[in-house]
This record gives structure tokens, C-alpha cells and sequence, in this order.
């Protein structure tokens, strides 16, 4: 009478043995936390009880609420089970018996699993079979958990037990986890990661078989899913791997503990095999995989080989194998999101560099604009004001935004102000701000571009066209003293590099009086001059390339790029609007071109002279009414230049024309920049 079962039947099958151990109780209902759970919906979530008292084993119903039938009567209160009672819970059904040949009266209910028997733990795993009645019975007796654990002592420090050869059994265990612990953390997915897993099991157990299974991914992306998959599985015997049963896997992730069951069945038994010839499994380890609390999987082991069974230091190395999976999963998954989240922050780095204006660098390769870069470079670093040079149109603000993203100031804001665009008031309201009430029209606070840049950069573009009044408190900020918004009185201190740029003759202002002096030294500091685009003339095919990309992605055109007369067109020209100007000439160009390829016929060039252009060189100074004062410089430059048109470029000729040596004429070609007015003048 010691031993007592409850047989579970699902439909027309029975299913389950649950084994009673005397002194516990046993509760059946719907819910997880169950020892024994029924998934029938007229199943209560605690539904009844199973507990012995004075010898015998009772049912008790907790208040379902369809009730508990037992041989076709409702409880009313605890009844004491007999060999042979139904237990009816809903649409399911329990046979309590105390020896299991007493479930199978007839070969019509012959137990038909691939699910563990209980006894008295938990389970054996075991590929689905159909056998005899008594090979069942003998099974069912034979198999039995004779290990638990919750925590592998080989994570811990290794201890005096020796091995045969004298090492401790737990110092070879941990050199192995330890190598293992490295290969897991050189892999990059899952799948990879599980193999590494499984050949370090094989090699560190006493297994022929087995696999790792992980939760299967939910809606957020985590491992949460009820449902298990087999990640990666092996097998050394000629069977394949056979999954692990449903109820050994809820028993191993509700208790969160590694089993280890034992067969111990002989050949004289079952022979090791069943009806259809496979092997069975003799011993079996199951352990979770287990991270921060939450179980994400577990590893399944076992042995077909009798003379390989499975031991206690095995299901020990197991655990600790488990938890390191754990851990390299985690890893694995942060290193994922790093990636991921890298790749994100570079996009938004790359929109927020667009919504800022600079999603182009510097265009141009030439000798000059490679001058230009270094000295953007050495200028970045530093905390002194800038002056930028250069003609109407050639990139001034671009490079005044290339230094400030090369600075320490990267992160913070990049204000741009253009001087010439207002008037002496509003120009002191945007750079100072101003206060409700200071003038009409000011009917609230404004924040002015100093504040608004703090601990950024102010670029002021045509600095030369500022008032002296506005030049005058200007000046004070820049030497680090207070301000005031207009019309107010509370003083403001603020953290900002200034960045200016001019195209006008700043000399020539503070001769003239139009520019203080004392500003002009302040903002002197470090200077960078930008040349004109006729004064680069290497850089126009890379310009007018970029441009056509440009212009193709925005408006969908496919032009494949300029033709050689266009080229050549591009080329002469001389560019008095600089890069501007090219700008504008390609988007012209890309949408009025006909054909594939832009031809000259699409440019719609100016004839406007360039800011450092001269009558000399246009006209010869015999042919002008009056007389024009020019230095010895220009007149130098425009007579090489209409020689060198006058033999179709042959330089060696008009350096015998000129009475100079070839290597001077190409030095005085690259002084004066006269290989961008091949024009035929």
C-alpha cells in the first residue's frame, strides 16, 4: 500500500503518471503553479486536492466550480481514495491506483508517451514508443530521478576531491568551463554559440545525445514564449537525437533545478531497445539555462550506452555549462543592441548633420583647398576667434561650420548671423536680444545669438558691414565682458567662439575709418583665406560632379555626367559667382538638359567679370580712350596671357616670344592663375 499513482488520461490516451510520495500533498487545477496541471477550461485554476491522512490517501474539491467526480458521484466533502477510482475534472480523467498494472485492464488503453513518469521526482526522457504491457510497467517501475540540484559547486571554488590521476575532480572541471567560457564568448549568433555549448557538454559528461532549447522569442523580442525550439542538437549514436519530453521540460523551468534520472534496466529486461529497434535512454540530464532570475532554455542530455551512464559530477558540469550559456546569451544580446544601437545613432548623426546644412564636406582636392583643410585643422582646436576671407560665394559659412565640428564645441549649437542682411537696431536685437517694451514691435522677450550659442560657436557673416555703434559692444563681449539685452538691465555672461567672415577689404575700412581698429586686431587672430573657383580650376570637374549628383537624386534625373564641350565650357569660364554660382549653373543644367549627358548648350553662363578682374587683359591699353593707372603686375599678367592665346597655348613659343625660360613662364602661369582664362582673349 506504500506505492500510489494518479494516471493522467487526455482524451482517448492516457498520458501521465504522476507518482505520490507519502507526507506531500498534491494539488490539480488549471493553473501553472499546480503539481499536477489539467489545460481543460471547465478546470478551475485551483480545482483539488490530494493528501493522505491516517494511511490513506483523500481527494478533497477547493471550492471548484464545476466540481470533482469520482466513480460518477460529486464530492461533498474529502473522500478517501480506492485502487480503481476515476477522478473526473472537467473534460479530464484520473485513475488512483497502487500498482500499475491495475490502468491497463485491457490492451485498448496500452499507455501510448513520449512523457516521463514522476517517481519519484521527475521524469526519464524518452522517444515516443509504442511497447507491450508489461515492457511499460517494467519501465515505468525501472526509471527514477536519483539527482537535483540548483547550484553547480564547480562555479565555485574547486575543492580536494581527486580524480584518478591525482587532479581535483572539481579544479578539472572548472579549466574546462573556464576554456569553454571563451569559445562561447567568440560567437556572434545563437546557433553557433548552442554547437560551442554542446561540444564542451560531450566532451566534459558521460552522453552520446542531446540538445539545447530556448524559448522562442515573443513580441517584444525576448525569450519569454511558452514554446520551446531546439537551437542545436548531436547525437553519437547511430539514432538520432529525440526531443525532450513536455513534461520533463515544464518540471526543469517551473522548479528551475537540473535532474539527472537513471534507467536501470538491463538486456535481459527490454534488451535496451524498444518495439521498433531504437535504443532507450539509460540515464538522462536535463538542466535550465537560467539569467538574472529568468529561465531562457534548457540543455537536454542523455546516454543510450549502459556502459556509459551518467554521474552526479556530470550533472553538476551540466549546470554550470547551462549557466554559462546563460551569461554568453545576455552577452550576446547586449552586443546585438550595441550594434544595433550604433548603427541608429550614426543615421541620426548623419540626419542631424543634414538638418544642420553640412551634409557635404569640403569638395576639392586641389593644392589650395588642401592648405585650407590643414588650416581648419589647426584652427579647430583652439578657443581664439577665426576671420574667414575670401569672395562672395566660395564656401565661407561651410568652412566656418567644418571648424566648429572639428572643435571641442562639436556638440553644442552652430549660430550663423549675416550683418549685412539688418539694420543697426534689429542687427543689435539678434545679436544682444532684447527685452518686452525695449522698442515697437518688441512685444516679448527675445533671446538674442549670443545666448543662443552658449558654449557653441557664432559665426558673423560680412562682419565689414556692421555699425560702429554695434561694432563697439560688440567688441566688449568679445573681450569677455557682460552685456545687456536691449532695453534691459540684468547682465549676461556667455560662453562663445566667434567665428567671422568678410569679403570686403578690412584694411582698407580701418584706414578709411568705416572699421575699428581695435576690433579688426581682435578678430585678427588666426585667419583663413578661401580662394575663388578661377583660382582653383583642378577642383571644377570634382565640383560639377558632385553637384550632378546632387541635383539627379533630388530631382530623379539619370544624367551620366558632362560632355567634353561642356567640360571645356566649365573649365574656361571664370566664375565671378564662385561656388555659388556653380551650384546654381548645374541645377539649371540638370533640369533643362535634353540628353544623357549635359552639353554646353545647358549652361547658362554669365558674362559678369570677377571681383579681381581688370580692363587689362580684356582690351589692349593702345585701344582705350584715356589713360588707366595699372601696376606693373597686371600689365605683366595680361600681356603672357593674350601671348600665350596668340600661340594657341604652345608655351614653349611664347616663352621664345617672351625672352624667358619655359620653367619661368609655367611659374608665372601658376602666379597669375592663368590656366583658368584659357578663354582665346
Amino acid at each position: 500500500m506504500s506505492n500510489a499513482y494518479l494516471i493522467i488520461r487526455e482524451g482517448s490516451k492516457w498520458a501521465d503518471v504522476f507518482r505520490l510520495v507519502p507526507g506531500e500533498s498534491v494539488t490539480l487545477g488549471r493553473g501553472p503553479t499546480n503539481d499536477i496541471v489539467l489545460k481543460d477550461e471547465r478546470c478551475s485554476r485551483n480545482h483539488a486536492e490530494v493528501f493522505q491522512a491516517a494511511g490513506q490517501w483523500q481527494l478533497r474539491d477547493l471550492e471548484s466550480r464545476n466540481g470533482t467526480i469520482v466513480s460518477g458521484m460529486r464530492l461533498a466533502g474529502d473522500y478517501a481514495l480506492q485502487a480503481g477510482d476515476i477522478i473526473q475534472i472537467g473534460n479530464s480523467h484520473l485513475a488512483f491506483v497502487h500498482d500499475l498494472a491495475q490502468a491497463f485492464p485491457d490492451t485498448s488503453t496500452l499507455l501510448k508517451t513520449s512523457k516521463p513518469v514522476d517517481s519519484p521526482g521527475t521524469g526519464l526522457v524518452l522517444p515516443p514508443i509504442d511497447e507491450d504491457e508489461a515492457s511499460v510497467i517494467e519501465q515505468f517501475e525501472a526509471t527514477m530521478i536519483t539527482h537535483r540540484t540548483g547550484q553547480s559547486r564547480y562555479l565555485e571554488s574547486p575543492e580536494a576531491d581527486e580524480g584518478s590521476d591525482g587532479t581535483p575532480r572539481a579544479g578539472r572541471a572548472a579549466t574546462k568551463l573556464c576554456k569553454l567560457a571563451f569559445e562561447l564568448a567568440k560567437s556572434n549568433d545563437v546557433f553557433s554559440l548552442a554547437n560551442v555549448a554542446l561540444d564542451g557538454l560531450f566532451e566534459g559528461t558521460q552522453v552520446d545525445a542531446g540538445g539545447i532549447l530556448l524559448r522562442k522569442r515573443d513580441a517584444s523580442g525576448a525569450r519569454r514564449s511558452e514554446e520551446l525550439e531546439v537551437v542545436a542538437s548531436r547525437s553519437d549514436s547511430t539514432h538520432a537525437y529525440h526531443r525532450v519530453s513536455p513534461f520533463l521540460a515544464s518540471t526543469v523551468l517551473r522548479d528551475g533545478q537540473a535532474v539527472m534520472a537513471r534507467n536501470v534496466m538491463d538486456d535481459s529486461q527490454l534488451g535496451n531497445r524498444d518495439s521498433r529497434g531504437e535504443i532507450l535512454a539509460t540515464s538522462v540530464i536535463c538542466a535550465p539555462v537560467r539569467q538574472e532570475g529568468e529561465l531562457l532554455g534548457l540543455v537536454h542530455l542523455y546516454s543510450t550506452d549502459p556502459a556509459r551512464s551518467t554521474e552526479p559530477d556530470d550533472l553538476e558540469f551540466t549546470l554550470a555549462v547551462a549557466d554559462t550559456v546563460g551569461v554568453a546569451l545576455e552577452n550576446l544580446n547586449q552586443r546585438q543592441e550595441l550594434a544595433e544601437n550604433l548603427n541608429q545613432v550614426k543615421s541620426e548623426n548623419v540626419q542631424l548633420r543634414e538638418q544642420l546644412g553640412v551634409q557635404s564636406e569640403i569638395v576639392g582636392s586641389s593644392e589650395v583647398m588642401l592648405r585650407v583643410t590643414q588650416q581648419i585643422a589647426r584652427a579647430a582646436p583652439s578657443r581664439a576667434t577665426v576671420l574667414i576671407r575670401g569672395e562672395s560665394g566660395v564656401g565661407k559659412e561651410l568652412v566656418a561650420r567644418a571648424v566648429h565640428f572639428s572643435s571641442p564645441r562639436k556638440k553644442g549649437p552652430f549660430v550663423c548671423l549675416n550683418a549685412a542682411a539688418l539694420s543697426e537696431t534689429l542687427l543689435e536685437s539678434e545679436l544682444f536680444g532684447h527685452e518686452k517694451g525695449a522698442f515697437t514691435g518688441a512685444t516679448e522677450r527675445k533671446i538674442g545669438k549670443f545666448e543662443q550659442a552658449h558654449k557653441g560657436t557664432l559665426m558673423l557673416d560680412e562682419i565689414g558691414e556692421m555699425s560702429p555703434t554695434v561694432q563697439a559692444k560688440f567688441l566688449r563681449v568679445l573681450e569677455g565682458h557682460t552685456f545687456e539685452r536691449v532695453g534691459g538691465s540684468e547682465p549676461i555672461k556667455v560662453d562663445v567662439r566667434v567665428i567671422a567672415a568678410t569679403n570686403r577689404d578690412l584694411e582698407k575700412d580701418v584706414a578709411e575709418g568705416k572699421f575699428r581698429r581695435d576690433l579688426y586686431f581682435r578678430l585678427h587672430v588666426l585667419e583663413i583665406i578661401v580662394p575663388g573657383l578661377r583660382k582653383r580650376p583642378e577642383d571644377i570637374p570634382e565640383l560639377a560632379a558632385y553637384f550632378l549628383r546632387k541635383f539627379n537624386e533630388e530631382t530623379g534625373r539619370k544624367l551620366k555626367g558632362f560632355s567634353p564641350r561642356a567640360m571645356e565650357e566649365l573649365l574656361r569660364y571664370r566664375w565671378p559667382g564662385n561656388v555659388r554660382e556653380m551650384k546654381n549653373v548645374i541645377e539649371r543644367a540638370v533640369v533643362l538638359a535634353r540628353g544623357e549627358f549635359v552639353d554646353h548648350d545647358d549652361l547658362v553662363l554669365s558674362r559678369l567679370t570677377t571681383a579681381g578682374d581688370t580692363e587689362i587683359g580684356i582690351e589692349p591699353i593702345e585701344h582705350r580712350s584715356g589713360y588707366q593707372p595699372a601696376s606693373l603686375a597686371d600689365i605683366e599678367r595680361a600681356h603672357i596671357l593674350r601671348t600665350l592665346a596668340a600661340t594657341a597655348w604652345n608655351k614653349s613659343k611664347t616663352a621664345t616670344i617672351l625672352g624667358i625660360e619655359r620653367s619661368t613662364l609655367d611659374r608665372k602661369i601658376r602666379r597669375y592663375g592663368l590656366e583658368a582664362d584659357r578663354r582665346g582673349v
